[in-house]
């Protein structure tokens, strides 16, 4: 495995912290442990880690010249969690600088690319975890989503992402998690795998408590892998579609792929009804809540100080600078406006038990564009805009996975997001799972990258 990873690595650049030594040391010495019963356990399965969580001994860049000679003294919860479970971590995945955007570059590593064409984005900021999937160097790797960082990046490169209910994975809140649930949103911890029955396993592996996260729960009764089993759990019965949410410019192929795959469940014999929750001010919350966050981190004041201001990349100084400039009156007016959000959320979803849509505005683009700045007419002033197709549902504690479900004719991936509701998250891998059983998509991954034209 570790000279497949080294092999296609060079190309896709996705894994830019290796301890493949340190992998095959405690591979030689590892046993089955005390958890070896539990639901997930993984029985010495190598994985990838995100850096944007700690591994002890490893470097904890956060994609940042400011942390680039940081290593961890201790590991975040989930990766405790992991070991626990059976897994070994081949190494750390590379990220946007603090996880910022949709696509995975910094100073620190460099640009992470598509395996299906490596002349463009594999999205972020889990960019490098769903690269590296793709590319075939391992079956689980993990992730983060505020924004939308587990399901871009997997819609992107054709494989399975999951933003799941807040606390069904336990993390770490250090810098400005801390702060994110005060405020409304929460960053969350989550499984990329290439197939809906590898991260419903993988999710197995990651559903304990830990006690430094008091929001961490301990595992449901059924296992998700026994839940995603045929016959386990009913197919959705009523399932919402929209091509745009009512307030996102769509790529017109985008949008016709997705409707086509949403349109399965309608001949699975559900009732598919075109609409969607009343959305139109979800981008002025999250940007204000969003940049509330950055500005409440006890790290972004010496972030915004030289040296560390020379340090961070332009769409970083942006947003610290937003949050530090806005007014208690504006995060107010935003909180009080997010509760009536939520609300509105999930009153639509009593009545129905998916919502399907586009999981990102468009197909994988240029490595060298920063962020989306157009699409469709509409115009966007600030990297975080164009992502509203998935922060819509990070406002909402609702579950939300992106599956892939078609090509483009360039031959670039897509990924139809489906919601579920508040805490169903065994429903949701279920429809997901039987999904991904009638098409082909599945099948697609791993990958050898290609470098395109």
């Amino acid at each position: 495995m570790d000279e497949h990873a080294q092999a296609s690595d060079p190309g896709i650049n996705a894994v830019p912290i290796r301890c493949f030594d340190q992998a095959r040391a405690k591979a030689a010495r590892w046993e089955d442990s005390a958890h070896k019963s539990r639901p997930g356990y993984l029985y010495g399965l190598p994985i990838l880690v995100k850096d944007l969580t700690a591994v002890k001994g490893l470097p904890f860049t956060l994609g940042s010249r400011i942390y680039k000679d940081n290593i961890a003294a201790t590991n975040d919860p989930l990766v405790d969690v992991l070991e626990d479970s059976g897994a070994i971590v081949l190494g750390k995945t590379n990220t946007p600088e603090f996880g910022a955007g949709a696509n995975t570059f910094n100073d620190v590593f460099g640009k992470t690319c598509n395996p299906w064409d490596t002349n463009l984005t594999s999205g972020g900021s889990s960019g490098g975890s769903a690269a590296a999937l793709a590319a075939g160097q391992v079956w689980l790797a993990t992730g983060t989503d505020l924004g939308g960082s587990l399901r871009i990046p997997a819609s992107f490169c054709g494989v399975v992402g999951l933003r799941p209910s807040v606390g069904r994975v336990p993390q770490n809140f250090y810098g400005e998690a801390s702060s994110v649930g005060e405020l409304g949103v929460h960053s969350v911890s989550g499984p990329l795998a290439r197939n809906v029955p590898d991260l419903a396993l993988f999710l197995d592996a990651m559903a304990h408590h830990h006690p430094s996260d008091p929001l961490s729960r301990q595992p449901p009764e059924v296992s998700f892998s026994e839940a995603i089993q045929p016959g386990k759990w009913p197919l959705p019965s009523r399932v919402a579609w929209s091509p745009n949410l009512g307030i996102a410019p769509v790529d017109p192929e985008v949008a016709t792929i997705c409707e086509q795959a949403a349109g399965w469940f309608a001949s699975m014999g559900a009732e598919l009804v075109h609409d969607c929750p009343e959305l139109h001010d979800a981008v002025d919350i999250f940007q204000v809540l969003r940049a509330a966050v950055m500005a409440a981190d006890p790290a972004g004041g010496a972030h915004m100080r030289d040296p560390g201001r020379s340090l961070l990349k332009p769409e970083l100084i942006w947003q610290y600078e937003k949050g530090f400039s806005q007014t208690p009156e504006e995060v107010a007016r935003a909180k009080h406006a997010h509760k009536h959000y939520v609300q509105r959320v999930l009153d639509f979803m009593t009545r129905f038990d998916l919502l399907c849509c586009p999981c990102v505005m468009v197909a994988p683009f240029d490595v060298d564009i920063r962020w989306i700045q157009e699409v469709q007419g509409t115009k966007f002033s600030n990297y975080v805009d164009w992502l509203m197709m998935t922060y819509a549902f990070s406002l909402v504690d609702v579950p939300a996975i992106s599956v892939p479900c078609g090509m483009t004719t360039d031959g670039c991936p897509v990924g139809l997001q489906i919601v579920g509701r508040p805490q169903h998250d065994a429903a949701l891998l279920a429809a997901a799972a039987a999904f991904e059983k009638a098409h082909p998509f599945a099948g697609m991954v791993p990958i050898q990258p290609n470098e395109g034209t």
